[in-house]
């Protein structure tokens, strides 16, 4: 128990998959995946992990069907409805990351409610991805930087990798230790590009809308057994 990532991060893949091989639309796996959703925090909460990001919705998936973008909003809506009970019955903080501003006015609506009402939580803390993308992250970092380089209050001497940190959407977050994606693929899609650095990834070939704390369990005892260097040699992390 006191090897446990203070963070993970999930990439949730596999809806569209799971609902095709039941011969339903893709939306049906999307509604399928709250249980996931609800094991997962759960888990986390449980097991005593500090942070959970949840990537929910990128700025890529805007290029979907609208009729699935759409009910990928009303669904946004009613689970973080739905959910709230649960949120505050297992002491969970929820953030939000992400251009939230683009969201339609009722996620808008319901995130900010939820936000407030999960602001005292001292648990776990839910962080949503909605509407992000590694890059759009990065990119807003270095245009606030280079605004306050312009009104003199930084210099480009003093641009190092913890400046850069504090100006993305995660400022005062630490970094995930673990990146679990779901579905097989291997890849981060455009996710978490600057603080997944030194991440362990996890790739499982579970669809999304059967992943459950037994699998996020598999997860973590896999990063809890391998040996996290950081540049440095075996011998030199086994003489701490």
């Amino acid at each position: 128990m006191d090897a446990l990532p203070e963070h993970i991060a999930i990439i949730m893949d596999g809806n569209g998959r799971w609902a095709k091989k039941k011969g339903a639309a893709r939306i049906f796996g999307h509604q399928n995946a709250i249980k996931a959703v609800r094991e997962s925090v759960e888990g986390c909460a449980e097991l005593g992990v500090s942070y959970l990001t949840l990537f929910a919705f990128s700025t890529e998936n805007w290029n979907r069907p609208q009729i699935e973008v759409d009910a990928l909003m009303s669904l946004l809506v009613s689970t973080i409805k739905d959910e709230l009970p649960t949120l505050m019955k297992n002491n969970v903080r929820l953030k939000a990351i992400g251009n939230t501003s683009a969201l339609p006015k009722q996620v808008k609506q319901n995130l900010e409610f939820g936000l407030n009402e999960t602001l005292k939580n001292t648990g776990l803390t839910l962080i949503l991805a909605l509407n992000y993308s590694g890059r759009w992250d990065i990119e807003n970092a270095f245009c606030e930087i280079a605004r306050k380089i312009e009104e003199k209050e930084l210099s480009t001497g003093d641009i190092r990798d913890g400046l850069i940190s504090g100006f993305l959407s995660t400022d005062g977050i630490p970094d995930p230790e673990l990146v679990i994606r779901t579905s097989g693929e291997q890849r981060i899609s455009n996710f978490y590009l600057w603080q997944s650095a030194y991440s362990e990834l996890h790739y499982t070939e579970v669809l999304w809308p059967d992943f459950r704390k037994l699998d996020l369990g598999k997860a973590i005892n896999d990063f809890q057994n391998r040996e996290r260097r950081f540049g440095k040699t075996s011998e030199q992390v086994g003489a701490r």
